[in-house]
């Protein structure tokens, strides 16, 4: 990919698979509203999507001080679980690729950013990208491509001179509607689905042979 100008990556499941302690976090609050869910559910229905998103489509009852606080108490839960992350395999060899050729790189994600904030020093990665783009200052967050549009133009840069790597559903849609070619890592979907979902290629995590190939 000799045009390659940015790297784009989603957080929780693509820099570390953090979607297991996320389905514990949300399966602690739920339970309180009488709600069961199994892993299987939160993969198919929550991966990847805003806390709002998620407690409108399941709690229209709160109000919004009250979905606010349960969002609060979700992710200080998450946090209290998270408090050491594996990055995925690979990562750190094409960090410092990208470092080399001078490639930018960029965390696009739909996590709240005090998660943002804490998982990335958790994983020793906050001085590591040049920008972290938070849908929620966006505005808007996945599956809609404003992320990934927002992430390309603090850039200055065409889908076509970059590249995402995403895990879930949501995530997925989001940079293929933004125009960008995306690699699925299969933390959380098969590969089998991940191509289904339109990814250019769907990997393990970044030691995949057919990555290098593709970046060479």
């Amino acid at each position: 990919m000799q045009s390659l100008k940015a790297i784009l990556y989603d957080l929780d499941g693509t820099i570390a698979d953090t979607d297991p302690i996320h389905f514990i976090a949300w399966q602690d609050c739920l339970k309180e509203f009488g709600i069961e869910i199994t892993e299987t559910f939160y993969k198919q229905e929550m991966s990847g999507s805003t806390n709002p998103r998620l407690i409108a489509k399941f709690l229209p009852q709160l109000s919004a001080a009250e979905g606010e606080a349960l969002s609060e108490q979700k992710e200080a839960r998450f946090r209290a679980l998270a408090q050491q992350l594996p990055l995925t395999p690979g990562l750190m060899d094409l960090i410092d690729w990208a470092k080399q050729r001078h490639i930018q790189q960029a965390v696009v994600t739909n996590a709240p950013g005090k998660n943002a904030e804490f998982m990335l020093k958790a994983l020793q990665l906050d001085d590591v990208f040049d920008r972290v783009i938070l849908a929620e200052e966006v505005g808007i967050g996945k599956p809609d491509p404003a992320p990934y549009t927002y992430a390309l133009k603090q850039f200055g840069l065409e889908p076509d001179q970059a590249i995402a790597f995403e895990d879930s559903p949501l995530g997925i849609q989001s940079a293929i509607a933004a125009g960008i070619l995306t690699v699925g890592i299969a933390s959380t979907q098969t590969p089998k689905d991940l191509k289904h979902m339109g990814t250019t290629l769907a990997i393990q995590d970044f030691t995949a042979p057919e990555l290098w190939a593709l970046l060479d």
